[in-house]
C-alpha cells in the first residue's frame, strides 16, 4: 500500500511539474512580443512595504525588451538583444553590460527570453489563488539573485508575478492591459545615450 501511494503521489509531482511548466512554455511559444502596463510594489521580510513603482513594459523575442518606470522616477532598461542598458534619468547615468551577464534568470530572462527554458528554471505547478493559475520558477544558477519566482496566470496571460530575493524581499509587479503580439517600430528595441551622460561598463 506504502509502495502504490508513493507512485501515486510521485506521478501527481510529475504531472504537476509538466503542467508548471507547460503554462510558461506555451506562452513563450505562443508570443513572440507583447506590451502591458504594470505597478511594481516591494516589501521587506517584515511584509512592511519599501517601495511602488509603475510604468510601461514591453518585448519581442528573442531578448529585447523595454522596461520603462515613470513614477515616482524615471528610468530606462533596454534590451536591444546583445546589451543591457540602464538609464537613470535623474542622475544622467547610462549603465550598459552584455546581454547574458545582465539577464542572467533575472524576470526579464523568464519573459522575454528564449524556448530554452528548462536549462535555466525548474517549474512546479502551485494551487489556483485570487482566480489565477500559478506556476513557480526556481533558478538553477546558485548565484542567482532570486531565489524563486511565482508567475499568476489568467487565461494564459501573465498578470503577476513575485520575486523572492535572498535578502527576504518580495516584489510583486501586477501586469494590465496586456497585448499579444503588437507591431513595434524597428528603433523602439534600440538605446543610444543622451548627450552629456556619463555611460558605465561594457560598451
Amino acid at each position: 500500500m506504502r509502495i502504490i501511494v508513493a507512485a501515486i503521489l510521485a506521478g501527481f509531482a510529475q504531472v504537476s511539474l509538466a503542467a508548471g511548466a507547460d503554462l510558461i512554455k506555451s506562452f513563450v511559444t505562443e508570443v513572440r512580443g507583447a506590451k502591458a502596463e504594470f505597478i511594481q510594489t516591494v516589501v521587506d521580510g517584515a511584509g512592511k512595504p519599501v517601495a511602488q513603482s509603475m510604468g510601461t513594459f514591453l518585448f519581442q523575442r528573442p531578448g529585447k525588451f523595454r522596461w520603462a518606470y515613470v513614477k515616482p522616477y524615471e528610468q530606462l532598461i533596454v534590451g536591444d538583444g546583445s546589451r543591457v542598458w540602464v538609464y537613470d534619468k535623474d542622475l544622467n547615468q547610462v549603465t550598459v553590460k552584455a546581454m547574458g551577464d545582465a539577464l542572467g534568470s533575472s524576470p526579464a530572462a523568464l519573459l522575454a527570453g528564449s524556448n530554452d527554458l528548462d536549462r535555466a528554471y525548474t517549474f512546479a505547478q502551485l494551487p489556483k489563488k485570487d482566480g489565477l493559475d500559478w506556476v513557480e520558477a526556481t533558478p538553477t544558477d546558485p548565484d542567482s539573485q532570486f531565489e524563486k519566482m511565482r508567475l499568476g496566470f489568467r487565461r494564459a496571460n501573465p498578470e503577476s508575478m513575485q520575486l523572492y530575493d535572498r535578502l527576504g524581499q518580495v516584489t510583486t509587479i501586477k501586469f494590465t492591459k496586456l497585448e499579444r503580439n503588437p507591431k513595434f517600430a524597428a528603433d523602439l528595441f534600440r538605446f543610444t545615450p543622451p548627450e552629456g551622460a556619463d555611460v558605465v561598463g561594457d560598451q
